[in-house]
């Protein structure tokens, strides 16, 4: 063998190894365990989803802003897919365990229900579905919770509450818009409304809010009064447009403060 073989073998050599090397890397970085702080913010999300799915298909069904309200239903539910197998794989708690059985029977059944023609009938296992999604979620973040011996991700846990209820209330105000009437819909509404601002007078009080979390705790309490009149006077109804476009302005800057929140506990 010549001495350029030689060189070329040794070469090969040399990228096969960092090949391997840097795949196994990646492999490393995207196995890499989630912080609590983080699972504690994924399981929140899981809880704005489950809200979000059935807002979008009531929002849907009831032919307003059709392409963008189907797109977030499908994307909500893949968000919800992809959120559910990290918990799955991150958290080896059995009682957590558990409750992702009886979560994914409950989402499957959604998300069966989401390719199907809009009806009243579905629209009302949707909501069913949805409770039982929330209600599970919620269970898993108070777990994850109980898991911390000094409570800080507890700010975590309350301002990722806040992405919940805006998607919540919306929920119960369209579904109220689209027939469902009843006093349970109604006092639903109210309590998310009521639980929404108290955890807001409680987040700008927080000692752990920095300049630019303040300032978007400021532009979230002037989004809310756009549409919290609304919300108050559902029986009067009307702009809906308003309601979605705001309130999912509302969602998505909670969701930057809680990510805030979250490389806070990381620093």
């Amino acid at each position: 063998m010549n001495i350029h073989n030689k060189t070329f073998l040794a070469l090969l050599s040399l990228v096969m190894l960092m090949l391997f090397s840097s795949t196994s890397l990646a492999k490393d970085a995207t196995t890499e365990k989630p912080s609590l702080a983080q699972l504690i913010d994924i399981a929140g999300k899981q809880r704005m989803l489950s809200q979000k799915i059935a807002k979008a298909y009531f929002f849907y069904g009831q032919g307003i802003r059709r392409d963008k309200t189907r797109q977030q239903l499908f994307d909500s539910i893949k968000e919800f897919d992809h959120n559910f197998e990290i918990i799955r794989k991150s958290v080896d708690n059995p009682g957590v365990q558990d409750m992702l059985v009886y979560i994914g029977m409950a989402k499957d059944e959604l998300a069966s229900l989401a390719k199907q023609p809009y009806s009243k009938e579905n629209a009302s296992l949707v909501l069913d579905y949805s409770e039982t999604m929330l209600e599970g979620s919620q269970d898993i973040v108070s777990r994850l919770e109980d898991m911390s011996k000094l409570k800080k991700e507890a700010i975590v846990d309350l301002s990722g509450r806040q992405r919940m209820l805006t998607q919540r209330i919306a929920k119960y105000y369209i579904a109220y818009q689209a027939g469902f009437r009843d006093h349970n819909t109604v006092e639903q509404l109210k309590t998310a409304v009521r639980e929404f601002e108290e955890a807001h007078a409680a987040l700008i009080k927080a000692r752990q809010n920095t300049p630019e979390i303040k300032a978007q705790l400021a532009k979230v309490e002037r989004l809310w009064k756009v549409v919290a009149k609304f919300y108050k006077d559902v029986e009067r109804g009307g702009l809906p447009v308003i309601v979605l476009a705001t309130t999912d302005n509302i969602m998505a800057t909670m969701n930057q403060i809680t990510r805030k929140y979250v490389e806070l506990l990381g620093s």
